[in-house]
């Protein structure tokens, strides 16, 4: 699944691990292994398919914004985008679930 990163951060976090510290190191290790199952990804339901992920769409004044479980307190979000190219998914943050 194509996806583009939001924030040059969290990029910099995919590509060169910079301000890992920021997070967990669990956080980081999940964040790593969510990123490999997006790229693998061909499409939203490969992503519901694995149980795991809890890939659901938040409801509220969210925008079309989905999350995945990084952890039981961490949430990768997501938002679905289209271009010339067609779908693909913006990574749009890291956030605690637990301190929104």
């Amino acid at each position: 699944m194509r996806f583009r990163f939001r924030s040059k951060k969290l990029r910099a976090l995919c590509t060169d691990e910079a301000r890992s510290e920021k997070y967990p190191e669990e956080v980081v290790d999940a964040f790593f292994t969510v990123m490999t199952v997006i790229s693998a990804a061909h499409d939203e339901r490969d992503l519901r398919a694995l149980k795991s992920l809890h890939f659901e769409k938040l409801s509220g004044n969210r925008n079309g914004q989905h999350s995945l479980r990084l952890n039981k307190q961490w949430r990768l979000i997501v938002r679905f985008q289209t271009d010339a190219a067609g779908k693909y998914l913006s990574i749009e943050e890291i956030e605690n679930h637990y301190k929104s």
